[in-house]
Formats: structure tokens, sequence, C-alpha cells
């Protein structure tokens, strides 16, 4: 089934939870009846985001905090010395029972937390999200049916209920995992990937590196140090364990390490679909659901009439994607899905992601806030990098690990850039560019491009309006033809708007509703 979309046009002047600026916010968007897993992936390719089923673009050069999509690039990831405390520290929580002593407000606790919405939650109350659902419903089911009788199959029932929901949605985010539940090994796998034996260049360690290197060298005439990959062959993503002398422990050994038979407490991710059809969502639901609200309430201050089960619903467990299980791609398959962090049988952490052809999408993080001395934001995080190195191994294209905005002039919000390499999307080319190029001219600006070629254009521009697909009364046609049946001025400049920021490819695949 196709994507199809409500364009809602442009929001500007609304309150910014990362300034606290009262009109500073512009962003654009569309309500997303549904949407499969490419179309998603192209669009936040494009610099947009999705909430429950809302799915919006900051207006960069106007908005008063600009957010930079941001992605890590997992398979030459090493963990930085506070990422391995963090992954320390629970390993002797899961082994001992040790709590760490120290402030653990001076490390980043979310780090998928406030990502693209933090102080939104009146926007979408503002934001009139009413379109006339029902019969959208009618029209495309009726659609759609016709298409399966012309075909000679039997109708599906839509699940018009998804589309005839509230009115109004809380711009907020989430992140989830695989189709049916699968618990994320003990142990790391052999795979292929990038080599992981060098270490991301820190200068106050160069000097005793490149002593360790000399030492090594002397060691091994032929100049290959033990454990490191001869040129030619394919490195392994999970090279076998070397001397400690001569290789950093991976981020797998680290997750991974055995605990003692007697251990004092017992962690196990599962990954649930995002879905009620699922045995393992709806039996855990309420158990999620509880956590949500202690978490809202204690870590950001909502009111109980904020964070009840509709609010949940429609932001954590309503998404627009598609489940799909191609033989090629990774068990799980891809869509939405619930990341559950349980610890001797109660959850403490979920982790709401999106699943798509080349990545891992974080998209909210709730923790148990009496679990706040364990990190769990960052520890989530590594989690979530380490998933992405083990997809990869199945499915080689899927190797990035998306972490939503990052946002250089909000404080709070600059440890994404922590988690190296990473790159950021210029906002008018949209080519990825390393961070460490990006830093500097965003101290000068909160605005940048980021493409230093000054020819260069989007290559994915919408070229050619006029073979947009547009939905309208029961009938998909090309937007040439749908616009010679409109007198409304204003109509052409909100379908070419929507196709300037989607890219000619998504406006040829995704259905535009037009009522």
């Amino acid at each position: 089934m196709a994507s199809v979309v409500e364009y809602k046009g442009l929001k500007a002047g609304y309150h910014c939870g990362y300034c606290d600026a009262e009109e500073g916010k512009v962003s654009c968007g569309m309500w997303a009846h549904s949407m499969t897993v490419q179309d998603y992936q192209d669009l936040i390719d494009r610099g947009w985001r999705r909430s429950g089923k809302y799915v919006y673009k900051p207006v960069m050069n106007q908005t008063c905090c600009p957010q930079y999509t941001i992605r890590c690039r997992p398979l030459q990831f090493q963990p930085s010395k506070s990422h391995k405390k963090v992954l320390k520290k629970m390993l002797k929580f899961l082994a001992k029972g040790e709590i760490s002593k120290g402030n653990y407000e001076d490390e980043p606790m979310e780090p998928t937390m406030e990502d693209t919405v933090a102080g939104d939650f009146g926007l979408i109350n503002k934001l009139d999200i009413q379109c006339d659902l029902k019969t959208f419903s009618d029209d495309l089911t009726e659609r759609f049916e016709s298409e399966e009788k012309k075909k000679g199959k039997s109708p599906k029932k839509e699940e018009s209920s998804e589309l005839i929901q509230s009115q109004a949605m809380e711009e907020k985010l989430g992140s989830g995992e695989p189709s049916h539940p699968v618990k994320v090994p003990s142990a790391p796998k052999p795979g292929k990937g990038a080599d992981l034996s060098k270490p991301p260049c820190r200068k106050a360690k160069e000097i005793r590196k490149e002593r360790k290197r000399l030492k090594l060298m002397q060691q091994n005439p032929a100049g290959q140090p033990e454990g490191f990959q001869a040129q030619g062959e394919s490195p392994s993503l999970f090279p076998p364990k070397a001397n400690k002398s001569n290789q950093p422990k991976s981020l797998e050994d680290l997750i991974f390490e055995s605990l003692p038979e007697n251990a004092s407490h017992k962690l196990e991710v599962r990954l649930v679909p995002v879905s009620f059809e699922d045995p393992e969502f709806k039996s855990s639901f309420s158990r999620s659901f509880s956590l949500y609200v202690k978490y809202q309430m204690a870590v950001h201050q909502d009111p109980p009439d904020e964070c009840g089960k509709t609010e949940f619903t429609r932001f954590l467990c309503s998404s627009p994607l598609e489940a799909e299980n191609p033989p090629n791609g990774p068990d799980c398959g891809y869509g939405s899905f619930h990341q559950q962090y349980w610890l001797d049988g109660r959850i403490i952490a979920v982790g709401v992601i999106d699943v798509l052809p080349y990545c891992v999408s974080s998209v909210y993080l709730y923790y148990d806030p009496d679990y706040s001395f364990l990190s769990l934001g960052v520890y989530s995080a590594l989690r979530e990098i380490a998933f992405t190195r083990q997809l990869h191994q199945k499915t080689s294209q899927l190797s990035y690990y998306y972490m939503g905005f990052y946002i250089h002039s909000c404080p709070k919000m600059k440890y994404k850039g922590q988690y190296r390499p990473s790159d950021l999307l210029c906002p008018e080319t949209y080519i990825w560019v390393p961070i460490e190029q990006c830093l500097p001219s965003l101290e000068n600006s909160k605005y940048c491009r980021f493409n230093q070629d000054p020819e260069a254009v989007d290559e994915g521009r919408s070229k050619d309006p006029d073979r947009l697909q547009v939905f309208y009364k029961k009938a998909i046609m090309p937007y040439g033809v749908y616009k010679k049946q409109q007198r409304d001025p204003g109509e052409e400049a909100a379908v070419l708007q929507y196709a300037r920021l989607v890219g000619q490819p998504c406006s040829e695949r995704m259905l535009l509703f037009r009522n």
C-alpha cells in the first residue's frame, strides 16, 4: 500500500522548548495516514521527523533553534571514556548490586529524549490537525477495496479506527524495535563490517598510542599487530579477542561481558513490535504505560492530565509505518518497535525506535527515575548503536544510527555530538557532512549550509510537480490533471511547497490527500 499523507502547511510563531522563545519556532508538517519505511527513510534524509503519525520539518533558516538531523556511524564507533564508565557502572550494578556514587546529573541522561519536541506539547493543540478523517477513511477504504476486487482478491478491511483518531496531537518523539519479540543476544556474533580496532583520535592519547604502536611493531616484525586485519581481508565487525595490550575492547565486549552465576540482578532487552496485534506488546502495555506516566511526571513535570493513556498511545504506540518483512531485510523486519529493558522481571526503560532500510532511528526514551543512577539515556543509546551493528550483519545497507536532531544553540542538546563519528545533514543540499567540519560554522551562526560547494544543489529537488500523485474524490491522479479542476489560488502554492519539501521521488510515490 502506498504512503498517504495530508499536508498541513507552515506553522510559525509558537513556543520553543529549547530557548523558551514564546513565538520563535517555525515548521511545516503533515499527517501521515500510512507510510512505507522507504518513504520515511527518504524523508528523514531530507530533514523530516515523526512524532506519532505527525511528520514535520523545521524551517531551518527561520526557526529560532535550527534542528539539524544527526546520524552516528556505528560501524566505526568507539565508545568514549565517559561511555565506558556508564557501561562499567551497569555491569557492576548487575554483578554485585553496586550503586556508583557521584552526581548523575553531570552526564547527559536523555540521549533520545527531547529530540524534536521538548516544549512543543502545546503546538499541536494550536495546529488544527483536524481533517475530515471519516470521509477520508471511507474514500480510501472504498478506493483500495475496488482496486483489490479488480485484481480478484478479497478486500481486506482497513483499520479505519487508526485514522479516526484524536483531533490534536502532541508533537513529541518515540523509539521502538522489530516485528516478533527478539531477545538481544547476550554474546556478540561474528559478522562483516568496518575495522573497529582503530580508536578515534584523541590528542591527549596520541603520544601513548604512538609508543604502543612502535612497541607492537617491534614484537611483530611483519608490522601487523595481532588482532588487526591484513590489507585486503574483509574485517570482522566483532574481531576475535586479542591481547589487552594491543586492542581496545569493542562496544560488544563492554556490553555483553559475562556476569557471575550469582549476579545480583538480571537485565534482559526485548524488542517488541508496536502493534496491538502483537501478544507481547499487548501483555506489557499497562506496565509500559505506567512507566511512561512516572517518567513524564518526574522528569518533565507533566501534569497527570497531559500523560494519559490517549496521549501515550497517540504519541508512542501509534506509528504510520507499515511493517515489512522482506527476505533480505533484518530478522526483526522493518517498522516501529519498543525496545524494553527488563530488570529482574520489571520494565525500567523503553526505547522507541524505527527500523528503516538504512538505519535504526531513535524516537524517544522513557525510564524509571528510580534508576537514574544507571544513566539509562546514555546506556540505551549505546545499546541501540550495538543493535544497529547487529542488524548490519544480515542487512549490509542498514548501517547508521539516527539520533534525531542536533541543536548546537541549545547546550543540553549538544551531547549528541559526543557519539562519534557522526554527520550532520546539510539543510540546503541534503548531503551528510562530518560534524567536525560543521562545528566551526555553527559557532559563528545558528543557521549554516554545510555543503562547501557553492554550485551544489539539492539533487532530489522537485523538478516536475505535475507528476506528483494526488488522492482526490476516491481517485489517484497526477497533479497535472488535478490542478485543472482547481480554482483556489492558495491550492497551488500549498502543493508546490509540499513538493519542494518532500522532493521529487517521494512526491511521485506518496499520495497527497486533498479534500
